[in-house]
C-alpha cells in the first residue's frame, strides 16, 4: 500500500496511522498476536480514529491489519491477570472504541485479509463498508471462551446477516470464508490477497469522490433507522459470564478445550 506517512508511530509501534490522496488509513501492527488489540491498544484506536477528523481533506478512513490478519479481537491472555470486574470494563473500554469508529462523520472502509474474529469482526461490522480477499475468515467464537456477547454487539450482526446467522455463528464458533461471508451480506466486495490494498484505495478514492453532504447524510439517516427499530431487550446483557468466562480463558491460555460445568 503506496501512502505518504503522516504520522507513524515508534519501530515497535502497535497502530500505524497514515494518510493519502483524501484517505487516512490505520493499520493494527501486532504480529506476534495475530494483530490482538490489547486495552490499551483499543484506547489508542479510538483517538486515532478521531485524529483522522481533524484534517478535512481526510474523505473516508480505511482500517486493516498488518500481514495476513485483520485482527483476532481484544488479547485474551490480557484478561488471564485481571479481575472479572476489570474484564467487564476492558470490554466496555472496547465497545467504546467501536462505536465511536461506527459513528464517525466520514465513511469507513474495513480491509480484511485473513481472519476477522471476536471483536475483530464486531470492529469491521462497526465499518460502513468490507472488502475482504479471498483469504478472509470472519467469525465471533464466544462460546468458546464465556463471553455473552453484549446487545450492541448482537444488534450489529442481527442488523447486516439476521437472527439465524447470528445464532449459527455463535452456537457453532466457526468462521465464515470469504464467499459465505460475502453471501450473507458481511463483505461488501472480494479481492485477490495480491490485490486488496489496491482495490481497497481504489475504492475508497470512489467514496471520496462524492459529495460530503450526500455521504454524510446517508449515513446519519441509515444509524437513525437502525437505532430507533424498537428494542426487545429489557436489561442489558453483560459482555462476560461470572462462571463461563474464567474457565473459557484459562482454557485459552493453557491452550485446552474449555470444561464448562453450569447450565444456564
Amino acid at each position: 500500500m503506496k501512502v505518504s506517512t503522516t504520522r507513524l508511530e515508534k519501530e515497535d509501534a502497535k497502530i500505524i496511522y497514515q494518510e493519502t490522496a483524501g484517505l487516512a488509513i490505520i493499520t493494527i501492527r501486532r504480529p506476534q498476536a495475530k494483530n490482538a488489540l490489547t486495552a490499551h491498544m483499543w484506547d489508542e484506536l479510538r483517538l486515532i480514529a478521531l485524529q483522522a477528523l481533524d484534517n478535512p481533506k481526510n474523505k473516508v478512513l480505511l482500517i486493516r491489519g498488518y500481514g495476513q490478519q485483520f485482527t483476532a479481537g481484544s488479547d485474551i491472555k490480557e484478561f488471564n491477570a485481571i479481575s472479572l470486574e476489570e474484564s467487564e470494563e476492558a470490554f466496555v473500554r472496547m465497545e467504546k472504541t467501536i462505536s465511536t469508529i461506527e459513528h464517525l462523520p466520514i465513511p469507513t472502509i474495513a480491509v480484511i485479509n485473513g481472519p476477522a474474529m471476536g471483536a475483530g469482526l464486531e470492529l469491521a461490522l462497526a465499518c460502513d463498508l468490507r472488502v475482504g480477499s479471498d483469504k478472509a475468515k470472519l467469525g465471533i467464537p464466544v462460546g468458546k471462551l464465556g463471553i455473552t456477547l453484549n446487545n450492541k454487539f448482537a444488534a450489529r450482526l442481527v442488523n447486516l446477516i439476521g437472527p439465524s446467522m447470528t445464532k449459527d455463528l455463535v452456537y457453532t464458533g466457526r468462521a465464515l470464508k470469504t464467499e459465505e461471508a460475502y453471501r450473507v451480506g458481511m463483505l461488501n466486495y472480494i479481492a485477490q490477497e495480491k490485490d486488496l490494498d489496491r482495490y481497497a484505495i481504489r475504492l475508497g478514492k470512489l467514496v471520496a469522490s462524492m459529495s460530503p453532504a450526500s455521504l454524510l447524510a446517508v449515513k446519519k439517516s441509515v444509524q437513525e433507522c437502525i437505532e430507533s427499530a424498537p428494542v426487545l431487550w429489557k436489561t442489558s446483557t453483560p459482555f462476560v459470564d461470572a462462571h463461563d468466562f474464567p474457565e473459557g480463558v484459562r482454557a485459552f491460555v493453557e491452550k485446552r478445550p474449555p470444561q464448562f460445568k453450569r447450565l444456564p
